[in-house]
């Protein structure tokens, strides 16, 4: 398949998925040597989840597809620009391509545009509309990262 093919695949998902009512209007599919090795449709309405994204569905099932979490030889195809979550578990997962077919621009002008996560998350922490407030740590005996530092080594 091209990459074409594979965009209309990931829009399809998206149109299809909008028509049954399932979720909002997005669609990925992840590609491994010209093979689709994992779909994705948002499931936010239906499932209730705020993270069930396309994107993020696609990366989950093609990483338990593969049994790794380093999807740097695969490509994602999403009828949509990533969202800031997105883009992170794109980051995350390794991935070195994404091919989208409608912009933030776009997605705007239907209400479904990330504009605003973009722009808060590029503002210092003390401006953003979340407060990230940080706590002490009460078991200093107990502390994860060091015991993943220890049991790495």
């Amino acid at each position: 398949m091209s990459h074409n093919e594979f965009m209309q695949l990931a829009i399809d998902l998206a149109y299809d998925n909008t028509k049954n009512k399932k979720g909002k209007p997005f669609g990925a599919v992840i590609v491994k040597n010209g093979e689709i090795v994992a779909k994705g449709v948002n499931d936010v309405l239906e499932t209730h989840d705020p993270t069930a994204h396309a994107e993020l569905l696609a990366i989950r099932e093609a990483c338990r597809t593969l049994g790794t979490s380093d999807l740097s030889d695969c490509e994602i195809y999403a009828s949509g620009g990533p969202c800031p979550m997105c883009l992170s578990a794109i980051y995350w997962a390794n991935l070195k391509h994404v091919y989208y077919a409608y912009t933030a621009d776009e997605e705007e002008e239907f209400g479904l545009g990330t504009k605003y996560v973009y722009k808060q998350i590029g503002l210092p922490k003390e401006q953003r509309d979340i407060q990230l407030i940080k706590l002490d740590k009460h078991s200093q005996n107990k502390d994860p990262f060091k015991l993943w530092k220890e049991m790495k080594e």
